[in-house]
């Protein structure tokens, strides 16, 4: 019988789709066989925390774990949706990386803290922890999305979250930062990291390709449901590890002032780049977020709030500039395309973020002998981030391109008929 169409079994297969083969032959062995590894690995190796906590104490730990959770699987996973023909993927391509990089983060980050431990003990803050670092691939898979099948995501996963444990544990063993700095660099790492993966995936996009390379009106509101969870949590990211109260306070007042601004500065910078003076909703998405994120590392040491609207101000124009510049020199000078904008939505802040944060260590230590002592430190764990995203992204950019993987064909890119069954249409997809 014809397809929708007029296609037929034999027809499709005689013209050849420009789909990929299908992945059933490796995908589930190589996902089962981790996940049966990761079962026996956390029944040998791991315990739960059996101390007792006060009340108070593990319900703070719930609802920090709660706020982190509806970050990384609604606030961006829904960011990366606004694909017209990519959102089913994007949403739930978000939730398997998530899934399975706090899995592998879990355990990596107990080994890589207590090596000779025998068991890795495994609390509430663990797994905030481990969430957090997950993070680190939900944002730098934004910059090749739509161009990688699952396969080659769950690869991407367990490199990247290696690699940023690893960071974070050269940054504490050797430059003596703690777990708050180490984090918070998060956003430099990412940025890099996929950036440079992109690069590895360079390639000229087809005609076909770059009209799907679109925003849509109704995947774009779910984009900005993304946007608000992430705006709405933000003040509980920036200030989860740190260790005082008072530390705490003054990261989530600054982090609201930072977000504040910027989501202020990005409708109105937004509406004058345009001759017209209409808003874009995909700066909307990028730059009201530029705020939470400049504000991350030095959130603590901020003790007024008009420091923190400043770096939100200087945040958002950073992140409207470079929307409305980056792609353009990216795409002649580079030929890198960034789907999702990480660079100038998480990276050029995050790096604005570390900048202010070495600058106000000097303010605040600048007649004291060891001054010169912390700017290095803070200077080489700025810099260390950003050589292990450049690193540790080509290393992944080149092993991702070998054929094993079985990407997309080019023609393909952003298209959800690719990975989902779509019983309606034609035969042959």
């Amino acid at each position: 019988m014809p397809g929708a169409g007029g296609t037929t079994h034999r027809d499709a297969h005689r013209m050849g789709s420009k789909y990929p083969r299908s992945l059933r032959s490796c995908l589930p062995v190589w996902t089962l066989m981790l996940e049966v590894a990761f079962i026996l690995i956390f029944f040998f190796f791991t315990s739960y925390d059996m101390t007792a906590k006060n009340h108070k104490t593990v319900r703070t730990e719930q609802a920090l774990l709660h706020d982190v959770t509806v970050m990384a699987a609604l606030g961006l996973g829904f960011l990366t949706s606004s694909l017209w023909r990519y959102s089913w993927s994007s949403v739930a391509f978000n939730f398997f990386m998530l899934a399975l990089g706090v899995q592998w983060a879990v355990l990596l980050d107990g080994f890589l803290e207590q090596p000779f431990s025998g068991k890795v003990v495994i609390k509430q803050s663990r797994i905030q922890q481990a969430t957090m670092s997950a993070m680190s691939v939900l944002i730098s898979a934004g910059a090749i999305l739509g161009k990688a099948n699952l396969l080659q995501l769950l690869v991407m996963v367990l490199i990247e979250v290696t690699a940023f444990g690893a960071m974070r544990m050269m940054g504490k063993q050797f430059l003596f930062m703690d777990d708050h700095l180490s984090m918070m660099h998060i956003h430099v790492f990412a940025a890099y990291f996929g950036i440079t993966v992109a690069w590895c995936f360079s390639r000229p996009l087809p005609k076909g390709a770059e009209e799907k390379d679109q925003r849509a009106t109704s995947p774009s509101l779910f984009a900005m449901l993304g946007t608000l969870f992430l705006w709405m949590f933000w003040p509980s990211f920036n200030s989860m590890l740190l260790t005082t109260e008072a530390e705490r306070k003054n990261a989530v007042l600054n982090t609201y002032y930072a977000l504040a601004v910027s989501a202020v500065t990005a409708i109105s910078l937004s509406a004058l780049a345009h001759p017209q003076g209409k808003i874009n909703m995909t700066h909307i998405h990028n730059a009201v977020l530029a705020g939470g994120v400049a504000v991350g590392a030095p959130s603590q040491l901020i003790s007024s709030p008009w420091l923190a609207m400043v770096l939100g101000f200087m945040a958002a124009l950073i992140t409207i500039g470079g929307a409305k510049c980056l792609p353009l020199c990216f795409g002649r000078m580079l030929n890198i395309h960034d789907t999702s904008g990480v660079l100038y939505t998480f990276g050029l802040p995050g790096l604005l973020g570390g900048i202010t944060n070495i600058i106000l260590i000097l303010d605040a230590n600048w007649t004291k002998t060891f001054m010169f002592y912390q700017e290095l430190i803070s200077t080489g764990a700025l810099s260390l981030s950003i050589a292990m995203g450049l690193a540790a992204g080509l290393l992944t950019g080149l092993l991702l391109n070998l054929k094993i993987w079985r990407a997309p064909h080019v023609a393909k890119y952003f298209d959800d008929q690719a990975f989902w069954e779509f019983p309606h249409l034609a035969v042959g997809f």
